[in-house]
Parts: C-alpha cells; sequence; structure tokens
C-alpha cells in the first residue's frame, strides 16, 4: 500500500476524539477514538490541555494499531492530514505558545454583555460563543491573562499550531472566531479596526495580529515539524514532513462529509450539542440565535447553535439501564437506545402529559445562561418509557425549530436536510422525528456516519487529488456520486403531533426560567 494516497483526519468532538484514515478511494481504512467529557470547573465548561494532549496521543495510536492490525504494515506517513474540532470559545497564548487562561468550550455562556455590544457595533450577529465576545468579555473583566495574549485561536488552531508552528485556520473554523468578509474572504477589514478602536490598546497588539490567518479548502497549511511528530506520536512512529490542510471547524468538516457544501443545502448534527446549518449564499439581518458563517470554501452559511444535545436522553437510557441490570435483566445500552428510539416513534400521538426541557446548560436558543434540566407533567400524565423518552426527543428538537423558525421569516427554506451525528444511529428514527420537527425531508447518506473526522479527511484529499480549477464543490458532487442516501418524511399526523408539543414547549419557557433563579441545588 502506497502510504503517500492515504488521508487522515482528526477531530476532537465533546464526547470523542476521533481519527480516521482514507485511500484514494474515499473508504475508511483504519480508525481510533478516544472518549472524553467537558469539566465544569469554577464555572467554566473546559477541557484541560493535559486531556487535550493525552487524548490526541490515545486516538491516533488506536488509528495506528487499527491501520497495523488490517493492512501489516506501520502508519508511519500520509499523502496529508488535517485536524477538525469544537468550534469558537476562548483559547489565548502568549508569544512563547503558551496556554494563557483555562480553554472555555463553546458551552459557556458568561459572554452576554461582550456579545451585545459588538453585536450592535458591527451590525453583524456576535453570538456569546464566539472567540472575538469571549476576549472582549476578559477586557470588559479586567482578566489578568490580557495584556499578554499574543495568539487566539480555537481547539483545531492550537493542535494545528502544535503540530506546524503555523497560526491559521479554515474559513469556515475562522468565520466563528471573527466575522468573515465573502468578498475578500478575510475578516471584515471594517470591523477589524472598530474592534481595536473600542478597546483602546487594551490588547498588546491590533486585533488581526492575534487572529489566525485565514485560508480556503485545498492549500497547504504548514508541514508537519519534528516536534509536531512527536506531540502527535511519541512512540516515533509516524514521520515529519507530511503536510497539513487548513484546520476546520466542525460545522465544516460535517458540511463536507454529507455534500452540504454547495449553495441550498443543508445539513443537521445532533450530538452533544445539535447544530443546523444551510448554506444561503448571503448574510442575513442581525439576530443573536443565528451565526452567519462561512463554509469551507467560503460560501455563506447560516447556522443554528443548540448548546444541548443527546446529554439528557443520555441520562434517562443510563437510569433504565441501571433499572434493567438490577433487575436481572442484560441488554447493551447501544440495543437499548436502538429499542427506546423505535419506542419513542410508535408511542403516538402525544406524550403522555410530559414536557421536558434538556437544558443541562445554558441556552442563549431559549435566553437562558446557566442549565436546570426539567420534566414537567400533569396530574393525569401517562408517565410510561415510550413517553418519557418521546418527550426527551421532542425537547432537543424544539431549540432546533425555533431557529428554523428563525430563519423561514427572513426568507430561508431547504427541502432536504442531511443528516449526522449520534441521534442518526437508528437512521429512520431519528431522521423522521427531525423531519416531524422541520416540516421537511431528512436524509442520510451511508456514509455521513463517520462524521467529522471523514469530512476532515475528505478534505486533506481534496488537496492532493483535487484538479486545476476544481472546486471544492465538484470534488465532493464527485466523490459522493455514486454513494446511496436514504431519504425519510414525517406524516403530516407526526408533524402535527410534534407541533401541538412545540406549542406547549414555547408557552412553558417562564417556568424553566422560574426555576433557574429559585432552584440552586
Amino acid at each position: 500500500m502506497d502510504l503517500k494516497t492515504i488521508s487522515i483526519g482528526l477531530e476532537f468532538g465533546s464526547t470523542r476524539i476521533k481519527a480516521v484514515a482514507i485511500d484514494g478511494s474515499h473508504k475508511v481504512i483504519a480508525y481510533g477514538e478516544h472518549g472524553w467529557e467537558n469539566r465544569f470547573e469554577n464555572g467554566v465548561w473546559t477541557y484541560s490541555m493535559e486531556m487535550v494532549e493525552n487524548g490526541l496521543h490515545d486516538a491516533f495510536s488506536g488509528l495506528q494499531r487499527d491501520f497495523l492490525n488490517k493492512h501489516g504494515i506501520p502508519l508511519s506517513t500520509c499523502g496529508a492530514l488535517g485536524i477538525s474540532g469544537m468550534m469558537h470559545g476562548y483559547l489565548v497564548l502568549d508569544r512563547y505558545g503558551n496556554v494563557l487562561a483555562p480553554f472555555r468550550t463553546w458551552r459557556n455562556t458568561m459572554t452576554g454583555e461582550a456579545a451585545a455590544k459588538l453585536t450592535a457595533l458591527f451590525g453583524f450577529s456576535i453570538p456569546q460563543r464566539w472567540s472575538i465576545a469571549h476576549i472582549y468579555q476578559s477586557i470588559l473583566n479586567g482578566d489578568k491573562e490580557v495584556r499578554d495574549i499574543d495568539m487566539a485561536t480555537t481547539l483545531s488552531g492550537y493542535i494545528h499550531y502544535r503540530l506546524t508552528g503555523q497560526h491559521v485556520l479554515g474559513i469556515g473554523e475562522a468565520s466563528g472566531m471573527f466575522p468573515i468578509d465573502p468578498i475578500t474572504n478575510d475578516y471584515y477589514d471594517g470591523m477589524l479596526a472598530e474592534f481595536d478602536n473600542l478597546v483602546d490598546g487594551s490588547l498588546s497588539k491590533p486585533i488581526r495580529q492575534i487572529l489566525p490567518e485565514v485560508a480556503l479548502a485545498g492549500v497547504e497549511a504548514g508541514i508537519l515539524t519534528e516536534e509536531g511528530a512527536r506531540f502527535l506520536d511519541p512512540t516515533g512512529v509516524f514521520q515529519p514532513g507530511v503536510p497539513l490542510v487548513p484546520p476546520e471547524g466542525d460545522m465544516g468538516t460535517g458540511m463536507v462529509a454529507t455534500n452540504s457544501v454547495a449553495l441550498h443545502t443543508g445539513n443537521a448534527s445532533i450530538g452533544t450539542s445539535s447544530n443546523v446549518t444551510i448554506v444561503t449564499g448571503k448574510a442575513l439581518p442581525p439576530d443573536p440565535r443565528v451565526d452567519i458563517i462561512a463554509g469551507p470554501s467560503g460560501n455563506v452559511a447560516a447556522l443554528i447553535h443548540v448548546n444541548n444535545g443527546t446529554s439528557d436522553i443520555n441520562k434517562w437510557v443510563n437510569l433504565l439501564h441501571e433499572a434493567i441490570i438490577l433487575g436481572g435483566g442484560d441488554i447493551s445500552k447501544k440495543d437499548l437506545f436502538e429499542r427506546l428510539f423505535n419506542l419513542a416513534l410508535e408511542t403516538n400521538p402525544g406524550t403522555g402529559g410530559l414536557l421536558q426541557y434538556n437544558t443541562a446548560s445554558g441556552e442563549p436558543m431559549l435566553g437562558i445562561n446557566e442549565g436546570r434540566p426539567m420534566l414537567l407533567r400533569s396530574p393525569d400524565s401517562q408517565m410510561g418509557v415510550g413517553t418519557v423518552m418521546k418527550s426527551s426527543i421532542y425537547s432537543l428538537l424544539c431549540p432546533i425549530r425555533i431557529g428554523l423558525d428563525i430563519l423561514k421569516a427572513q426568507g430561508v427554506t431547504v427541502d432536504v436536510v442531511t443528516g449526522h451525528g449520534g441521534f442518526f444511529k437508528t437512521k429512520a428514527v431519528g431522521a423522521l422525528f427531525l423531519s416531524a420537527a422541520i416540516g421537511s425531508r431528512v436524509s442520510n447518506l451511508y456514509s455521513s456516519s463517520e462524521g467529522g473526522p471523514y469530512g476532515m479527511a475528505l478534505l486533506a484529499s481534496y488537496y492532493l487529488e483535487k484538479k486545476e480549477g476544481e472546486t471544492l464543490e465538484d470534488y465532493l458532487a464527485k466523490v459522493f456520486g455514486e454513494q446511496g442516501k436514504e431519504e425519510f418524511e414525517a406524516t403530516p399526523g407526526q408533524v402535527e403531533d410534534f407541533r401541538l408539543y412545540y406549542e406547549d414547549y414555547l408557552s412553558s419557557i417562564p417556568a424553566l426560567k422560574e426555576a433557574i433563579n429559585t432552584f440552586k441545588a
């Protein structure tokens, strides 16, 4: 096997760090992963840099073991590789490359003041998750590290910097740090100047010099250094000299993995967080609940990001699994998930008088900065396993519907959304539930279950294989041209069933806010 035809993608997701290798026919030929969870420490959702480094080693060594077992030769090099990760957040370094403060993930909601002021200043929606909001909030707070900030980046950008020494991001990832001008495919010059005037020398240098360089898909963004190779693989098997493509965010890699980069395509990623991205090709009126980002090729896209995804469902499944084991039963959690999802789909109509909020953390889509998961039920509620699971699934989908209602009011429509992420492992069930929530068809590509790391590997292969003048959209059309997909559409009854739940969900949000004010346990 010619190792130089292999592309590798690594993605730092919310619950797993995943690594995949694909061959020249874009088939996955090796896989490795590492499970992890964010921690809530001193009021911050974070992962320590020790967790980052250990997780990288574990996932990559797993990839190498799998490759050696399957192909009989060590994975010592490849044609190209790329890093992806959770977008947004706060990761700042000094001029020596030292991390100055605990890494803040997208899940944090402590930048409301900064986000509101920047949105008003720029006339462009700046959500609380965005890196520039975190930087400005740290300035407003008078945080001690501010004067020492030499670089601000994301998790994928940090790993890329450690591997190559280059301070660069793919355009999609960069668009979650600071607004991108679709004409120049770079940060808006005017907004950079406005920010510098606003902070009036609070930083050590202009913000443009602190933010990463912006790069489009298909270019080389650095070479794996000797030091970087040892950071990636301390055993010394993997060799330096491999070209790296621009690091991308999980939104961008999800777009690639579902072939949803072209204009008017859309995809939904539902896992620990939930996201729907629709390529609009144009900016929209500012709304704090809608991100305007860029795809890896620079196309403008609208992003509906929901902080809370499947975490609360996992809690219910863990509870039910514990009860089964306590009663002497024996079932894997994987099988239990599948049976519960199918049972929820069969539980019609309604949810038996149950209403849930899956808000383990703050949720800007609902206007709350703290998490309070809630289960409300009427006195005559039917609290069965099916109704509990169905209401939990509906709870996950309601904030997504809020965001899509906003886009619909702004004239944005999409006929088919392609799903990926853990929610779609039981394909027909997850797809039909999402279809009922959004009123559109939902498809599953047979390959989309590989998710973000597969999308990152495809971006690496695009760099290796693209012909002169070939766009990413054209390349992906060729890659996915022969791959099958399934398409699902909810019945009118299922759409109406969700609508009734959604109305109760919206009208009861004041109860959730009151619980945040009163329940402090």
